[in-house]
Parts: C-alpha cells; structure tokens; sequence
C-alpha cells in the first residue's frame, strides 16, 4: 500500500485549494465550517496545518489541524471524498496524524443517529476515546449557532485539566476566525 501524499495549503490562492473547499463545504453544516474568507485568515496562522490528501495523483481528502500545543493536535477537520469512502483513506489520514504528533483531540456530534453513531465508531476503532466532559462549540457563522458536541481523543481519556486547555484552544481558534 503506497504512502499517502500531504501537501500543505498555505493560500486559498493554492492550487489545491479550490478542491479541498469544495469537500469542505460538501462534508460539513455550515456552523463547523469557516467562510472562505475566514479559511484565508486562519491560513496564515502558522499552527493550522490544513492539507490536502492525495494517494499518487488522485485527491482523495482533506485533514485540517491545528497544533495545539504540549505535542497535542486538534482535527478540526477530516473528510474524503465521497466516492472515495470505504477505501480505508480516513483511518489512514488518522493513522499518519497520530504517529506524527502523538496526541489528537476531536469533536463529533453526539451518537444520536446511524451517521453520528458509525462516526463514533469508526473514531473507536481507529484508537480514539470519548470524553465524558459537557462541551459546546462555538459558530463559526453569524448569527452564532453554538453546538453540543462529544470531545474525543488519542491515545487516552483527557485529565481534567488537559481538557481545559483543549477546550480553550479550540473556542480561541474558533472565535479567532470566524465572521463575528
């Protein structure tokens, strides 16, 4: 199985960058989604990493994330394209984040539906555990529409206090770029 390709995306000026918001807008609502205009705010924050995914030539997704700190990254985004799905390039795209920065911290939609529980269990599968911490995200459009979300991460459960500090990150990055 051949090594997947990260290009890194700089500018939405990128060659990459018009494919990468297409499955971005196509793979999640609006309110965890930034504006094209906030996207090219927060890439020039050097600590988002937003990447395109490729197997060969072939675009296969996305993985946007930022460090966070304390070898510590935050998946704000991850998504293949749709065509794509079940070929293993989502555990892949995970399996390749976590060798290279340790811990990873994500969101997911509560398991209240077949779509948020096999997210959930693909998360579960590929190593990740659910927090039981009470946690809103915030908008990133107006007007704001904050949401109930599950904290996930790897290897391990979050202590307290590093489920503070991943808390105020993420609203910081949040809140940073988004339209407000």
């Amino acid at each position: 199985m051949e090594n997947l390709i990260y290009r890194r995306l700089r500018s939405t000026a990128d060659a990459d960058w018009a494919a990468a918001y297409r499955l971005y807008e196509a793979s999640f609502p609006p309110c965890e989604r930034r504006s094209e205009r906030d996207c090219a705010a927060a890439l020039c924050d050097d600590r988002l990493h937003a990447e395109c995914v490729f197997d060969g030539e072939c675009f296969v997704g996305l993985v946007f994330w930022w460090s966070a700190g304390e070898g510590c990254a935050y998946l704000e985004h991850l998504a293949t394209e749709p065509a794509l799905r079940g070929r293993r390039y989502g555990a892949r795209i995970l399996r390749d984040l976590c060798a290279r920065v340790g811990r990873v911290v994500l969101e997911i939609d509560p398991p209240e539906d077949d779509i948020s529980r096999r997210r959930q269990g693909f998360y579960e599968r590929n190593g990740f555990v659910c927090n039981a911490y009470d946690y809103i995200h915030p908008s990133y459009l107006l007007p704001p529409q904050p949401h109930r979300l599950v904290v996930m991460s790897y290897p391990a459960a979050l202590a307290p206090a590093a489920f503070e500090s991943f808390r105020a990150f993420a609203h910081g990055v949040a809140t940073a770029y988004a339209e407000r």
